[in-house]
């Protein structure tokens, strides 16, 4: 009796940790195929003509086209550096430097994908319109509220994600060994 007691209680525990762990493969994943840096995460193999099952379950997840691997790669952020989710109530400064990259479009949505941008705001920020210091360096704001300097002007609440896309770079390709992404700082909440 307690052999099959213990056979019952360890087909239990083996079904519940291979669901959950199926469960969590499909439905977040980031352990298994993405790769995170800092506060912003990545799926690298998401532009490959072969991608791992993870990514691919990801792509069908997500459903939106993807880049190429010889196109660039895209970053999420859903929360800041000291991993707080990222909400319209509050102000955020990203800075730091990008990987090395032609070029590069930042841009806030929301849970389905829409763009959150003011609609009299530009809806996307790009690595030509920014001012800069001799470094290279970024410092953008993004918030509902007005700042000086380079502004992604926020609309509604709830909260968010950033998507940075980098164009035409070799992150992650054994070329560049530049694993450096911008902070993501709260600055400001009512």
């Amino acid at each position: 009796m307690r052999f099959v007691l213990y056979l019952l209680m360890m087909c239990t525990v083996a079904l519940g940790v291979g669901f959950g762990l199926s469960y969590y493969a499909l439905t977040d994943g980031r352990l298994f195929g993405a790769v995170e840096i800092g506060p912003w995460a990545a799926w690298p193999d998401a532009g490959s003509p072969t991608p791992n099952p993870y990514t691919r379950s990801f792509l069908v997840r997500e459903g939106h086209l993807q880049l190429g691997q010889a196109e660039g790669i895209r970053f999420t952020a859903t929360a800041d550096s000291n991993g707080e989710p990222l909400t319209r109530d509050c102000s955020y400064v990203i800075a730091g430097m990008t990987p090395l990259a032609t070029g590069w479009t930042l841009v806030a949505v929301d849970a389905q994908g829409v763009n959150i941008a003011a609609s009299d705001a530009d809806p996307v920020l790009r690595s030509s319109g920014l001012a800069r210091p001799n470094d290279g360096a970024i410092a953008i704001t993004i918030g509902k509220h007005l700042a000086a300097g380079n502004w992604l002007e926020l609309s509604g609440d709830g909260p968010f994600s950033l998507v940075l896309s980098l164009y035409d770079t070799a992150t992650f390709s054994g070329f560049s060994s530049d694993s450096s992404m911008p902070a993501i700082t709260r600055e400001s909440c009512p």
